[in-house]
């Protein structure tokens, strides 16, 4: 009779505690330790009955507890959070910024620079009528440069002034595109403590950015101010190279820290490889290539800058054979430099200054090939993660693609 009782007291159990409840309880079962199984039913609390209760909540028990812990190891395991809108504006400004250098080089070459012989820091409408562009062009007329374009018309002026009016407007575009997104994400929050001191660098350099244009402008517009007549050749009246070139590096390092902040915001450090995760032979050899990484990147920097003093000095005109220049490597011409003191030959005579340029290049060729050598030894390759790799693959052929463009 009182097994009977205790087969429907289970029967009962099992059926309110429905089909899960009655799955578990049956596992349970199954799993119970041998003791308990083996153990003589003398009373109440140690009949089948309780003992499949008993099992029941601690199953429930440890369903749950794991439950908690898979929770907080999803958690801790989660991947950060990536604000891609920051980062998009970030990269969207460094294409704009990349695009500002590119019209910056075309007024170079149509010898735009100098016809805007005034600054404003609002900028301003070119001009509309007839007699508005014939004052414009009588103050051209004032200045040096028109010395030595006397022949040129009031259409061939528009044109050059098109041209530097245009490259000054989109650098106001520029700075409208980054601060008022900035103002934007600052006022929501969106702006990590971590990116405030770079995005006060960047407003600082941007700001500063058309202060350092003019400043080399006004070395084209006044022959006291740097005027810039070079020393042993036909009067030819430009801007200096030295402020050329400083011009062009600012333009460089906003390009730089805006895409290396934008490439912080997108892969955080707990996205990036650590060396922990790596088996130490392949970690000993990741900082050589980290290194390497570095040393190309300042490589190819003074190669480019390097490149304002040959547009600076027009030397780019100069010699237009490769791989020697007008058959000798090393042209007498970038030996019997007389300029004093010695230093300013390296960065003001003709044939030195494409030299040095070719040299760099050169450099950067090696800099670039060591650093992909460095990262495909071994098993270096197969643990870097795949942004690397792509960035790699694409520095190869970038190089590749410039080298071809200069020769």
């Amino acid at each position: 009779q009182q097994a009977e009782k205790e087969k429907r007291t289970m029967a009962m159990l099992l059926g309110s505690a429905g089909p899960l409840a009655s799955a578990v309880a049956r596992r349970s079962m199954i799993s119970a330790p041998r003791a308990c199984i083996r153990a003589p039913i003398h009373s109440l609390p140690h009949s089948p009955v309780s003992k499949i209760a008993r099992a029941v909540e601690t199953t429930l028990a440890r369903s749950r507890h794991a439950k908690a812990n898979a929770r907080g190891l999803s958690s801790s395991s989660a991947p950060p959070n990536v604000d891609k809108g920051v980062a998009y504006w970030l990269l969207g400004t460094g294409g704009l910024v990349a695009g500002m250098v590119t019209i910056g080089g075309l007024t170079r070459l149509t010898k735009s620079g100098l016809s805007m012989t005034d600054w404003k820091v609002q900028g301003s409408l070119p001009p509309m009528t007839h007699d508005d562009w014939m004052v414009e062009f009588e103050r051209y007329k004032l200045f040096p440069e028109w010395q030595q374009r006397k022949s040129m018309t009031l259409d061939e002026f528009k044109y050059i002034f098109y041209w530097e009016w245009g490259h000054r407007m989109f650098g106001r575009v520029v700075g409208v595109a980054f601060t008022g997104p900035l103002i934007y994400f600052a006022a929501r929050g969106r702006i990590t403590p971590q990116l405030r001191g770079r995005m006060a660098l960047l407003f600082a350099m941007g700001g500063s950015q058309g202060l350092v244009g003019w400043w080399m402008v006004r070395s084209g517009l006044n022959e006291k101010d740097g005027g810039w007549v070079k020393e042993g050749q036909s009067r030819e009246v430009r801007v200096s190279p030295y402020r050329l070139a400083s011009h062009l590096c600012m333009a460089f390092s906003i390009y730089s820290l805006l895409l290396y902040t934008a490439f912080d915001v997108l892969y955080p450090k707990a996205t990036q490889l650590s060396l922990a995760s790596v088996p130490p032979k392949i970690a000993a050899k990741l900082p050589a290539l980290r290194a390497s990484a570095a040393g190309t990147a300042g490589g190819v920097f003074v190669t480019a800058m390097s490149g304002a003093f040959v547009a600076g000095n027009d030397a780019g005109c100069a010699f237009n054979t490769w791989p020697d220049m007008d058959g000798q490597f090393l042209p007498d011409a970038a030996v019997e430099g007389q300029l004093t003191p010695a230093w300013r030959n390296f960065f003001e005579n003709t044939a030195l200054v494409q030299f040095d340029h070719r040299m760099l290049a050169y450099s950067s060729i090696g800099a670039v090939a060591t650093t992909y050598a460095l990262a495909r030894r071994g098993n270096v390759w197969a643990v870097l993660p795949m942004p690397t790799k792509v960035a790699m693959n694409g520095l190869v052929g970038m190089v590749t693609a410039q080298v071809a463009l200069g020769i």
